[in-house]
């Protein structure tokens, strides 16, 4: 029997990304088809490597495929990713894919030690990541990352001075607490501290980066405007608990994103603190906080929601000594690795559906 590529196209033509909605063929996803006898090889490039639907596809190629040619085909299928982005040409972080902004409406809720553990899955599933610490009088990132006596280096380039991140874990990282003394307060004012996280944009070495996670002061200040007046924004991530005065303050940082001047896409809510589990009792589950509080705000908004993740001791036991729970097994594991799976799949559905975020242009 002989096997053309043609033939092979037209059988992975019927194989739909479930999240895109289109065919491998048509997204440009089947590549390098090459046929030796009955011996069939091609990559499948997937929108991000850390893609929860990766066997599905693959199975669903093999089922296409063996449909088509007969099952004495031999299939070597490689699965790789390049993923998406909607920017292009731009002077600040021409290299960074996709920006991403994790934000809350109110303190307390661990949306930092959420931002550090999302980094490290991205960075675990293939991806490229950065992580700016933008929550300047407050700075957290150094400690979660065990990085508190590092300072990063600077190097002269084009007559200026360019920062060089600091990385651990397989993440770039800049925070002002890599440049001010661990135990002094930074009492700046708002302008001060939108200068700070412009420089963490223009002046840091950040190179190629698939995700850069940007994570935010609680409420909406300067340093929000700032950020969506310096750079577009590929999506924001909404941190919540599920009480009902988390809430409300989650809904105002979501309300923000979405208004009409600032546009920018709301990739979906977290829930943190979802529910407390016992690390003798894992499968137990006992809501602290209510339940399904950030589930239910992601409808009211009609927008995703992309994971719960538990009260476990061994999470604020990593954010205390520098190792992040995503990198010890066990339930915290699972749930920020299955949270970054979710939030790739957005990030990747937001850049095939919508248009590209603009800078945002505002009056002082």
């Amino acid at each position: 029997m002989t096997i053309s590529k043609e033939q092979i196209l037209q059988a992975l033509a019927t194989v739909e990304d479930p999240d895109l909605k289109k065919d491998l063929v048509t997204l440009g996803m089947i590549q390098d088809i090459s046929i030796e006898e009955n011996k069939v090889s091609f990559k499948v490039v997937l929108t991000t490597p850390a893609c929860p639907l990766k066997e599905v596809i693959k199975n669903n190629c093999i089922e296409a495929l063996e449909n088509s040619l007969g099952t004495d085909v031999e299939l070597d299928i490689f699965m790789t990713s390049n993923v998406t982005t909607t920017r292009d040409n731009t002077p600040l972080l021409p290299q960074v894919k996709n920006i991403i902004a994790i934000a809350s409406g109110k303190g307390g809720v661990g949306k930092s030690t959420t931002a550090s553990n999302l980094a490290v899955a991205l960075a675990n599933s293939g991806a490229k990541v950065g992580l700016i610490d933008a929550d300047i009088s407050g700075p957290s990132v150094p400690t979660m990352f065990n990085v508190e006596s590092e300072q990063p280096a600077v190097k002269q380039e084009n007559g200026k001075n360019v920062i060089i991140p600091i990385e651990q874990y397989g993440v770039k990282l800049m925070s002002i607490g890599f440049l001010t003394p661990a135990d002094s307060a930074v009492v700046w004012r708002g302008p001060m501290a939108s200068s700070a996280l412009k420089q963490f944009i223009g002046d840091v070495e950040w190179g190629e980066l698939d995700y850069l996670l940007i994570d935010l002061p609680p409420g909406t200040s300067d340093i929000h405007l700032t950020m969506v007046q310096t750079i577009p924004v590929t999506g924001a991530v909404i941190v919540t608990t599920p009480q009902k005065v988390a809430l409300a303050d989650a809904t105002k940082g979501l309300s923000m994103f979405k208004q009409s001047q600032i546009n920018v896409p709301i990739l979906g809510v977290i829930e943190n603190m979802a529910y407390f589990t016992p690390e003798e009792l894992p499968n137990n589950k006992y809501y602290l906080f209510g339940k399904e509080g950030g589930r239910k705000l992601a409808e009211k908004f009609e927008v995703p929601f992309l994971g719960e993740i538990p009260i476990v001791q061994s999470i604020r036991e990593s954010g205390d000594t520098g190792y992040p729970a995503v990198l010890k097994e066990g339930v915290t594991q699972k749930a920020f690795s299955d949270l970054a799976e979710s939030v790739a799949r957005q990030i990747a559905i937001r850049n095939a559906s919508k248009a590209k975020t603009a800078v945002v242009q505002m009056g002082a």
